[in-house]
């Protein structure tokens, strides 16, 4: 393979945009091991006495995530998100008015291999709130993260709550309004399928979301991320063949997917972890309305979910000639 180098004269902001996403590749590959590592080093050393009072915080702490977590707004706000963002760039694309009186679903898709764009639009910067004044987003991951000593701590203060049914049901049952709940449809599974030019989605079998919203009432917003699977490569992972087969085994053991994915190196663009500079677009379709319905029967969450895809198929119809895909080409949904 034939390495192609960056060139020596490329400026500044774009070498500091380059180590704003570098921090961010280690923070969601690498750090909640490294976090995991220090705890165990603290514990063995003469500082133990500090891991003990930790595990305390952690017993006491231990339903946050799932109870709004813990915001700040001077991580949020850090200088290096902006230079992540500027990076693709990620872009969010309103088409509707929300009106804050109502809590809302967001479903994101796709999920692509590390979802930037859910990360950069509804974790940091002012983009979602100056867009949709009066409504604060919920970023819903996996609850396995919160269960990592530290970095819990970190991304609860990024706005990224679990993803249990506690969870998004705390965040949707604020009676005043103005919560919007963010979740990635997909989920772990649907990042294997994170290759470039892409469309098939993971949803079909997939309706938890939607009894959740007719539980509370939340109106359904589909959101489509256009760019979102064109970041990274990943090794060829046909269903059927025998690394797909692996990856679907670990997958269900361990609760989250491991694609096999690259892209470009800090100083050389032919090999490396650092996504390709592709632009995001992240546009958030028009709400569902949503009745609320305590006990929803099978054929209700059926026909919302229906409804869903159908709202969901017509939100990329109608932008995606704005962003590279041919006219050929449209969602799959399994």
């Amino acid at each position: 393979m034939k390495v192609r180098f960056a060139p020596i004269n490329v400026p500044l902001k774009r070498r500091i945009q380059t180590v704003a996403v570098l921090q961010w590749i280690f923070s969601f590959l690498l750090l909640g091991q490294f976090c995991c590592g220090l705890f165990v080093l603290l514990i063995l050393s003469n500082f133990w006495f500090l891991g003990v009072l930790y595990l305390l915080w952690l017993y006491l702490d231990w339903g946050t995530p799932c109870a709004g977590g813990r915001r700040s707004q001077w991580v949020k706000n850090w200088t290096v998100w902006n230079y992540f963002r500027e990076y693709f760039p990620i872009q969010l694309i309103k088409t509707s008015d929300l009106d804050p009186k109502h809590n809302y679903l967001l479903g994101f898709h796709p999920h692509g291999v590390l979802v930037a764009g859910a990360f950069g639009n509804f974790c940091t910067g002012p983009s979602f709130k100056n867009l949709f004044p009066g409504l604060t987003p919920y970023l819903h991951i996996m609850p396995i993260w919160f269960g990592c000593p530290f970095f819990r701590e970190y991304v609860m203060s990024a706005g990224m709550v679990s993803a249990s049914k506690e969870s998004v049901s705390y965040v949707l049952n604020n009676a005043g309004g103005g919560h919007a709940s963010v979740i990635v449809i997909g989920g772990a599974e649907e990042s294997l399928n994170a290759h470039p030019g892409s469309l098939t989605l993971n949803i079909l079998k997939r309706k938890g979301f939607i009894k959740m919203a007719l539980i509370h009432g939340a109106h359904l917003v589909p959101v489509f991320s256009f760019g979102e699977n064109e970041l990274f490569k990943q090794v060829a992972n046909p269903r059927g063949s025998r690394l797909r087969t692996i990856q679907d085994k670990l997958q269900k053991i361990m609760g989250f997917a491991l694609p096999l994915f690259h892209a470009r190196g800090i100083f050389q663009y032919s090999f490396g972890l650092i996504p390709f500079r592709q632009p995001i677009h992240t546009v958030v379709g028009s709400p569902i309305l949503v009745k609320r319905n305590p006990n929803p029967t099978s054929e209700e969450v059926e026909q919302l979910h229906a409804l869903y895809l159908q709202e969901l198929r017509k939100l990329f119809e109608e932008h995606k000639g704005k962003y590279g895909i041919p006219e050929h080409k449209t969602l799959i949904f399994e």
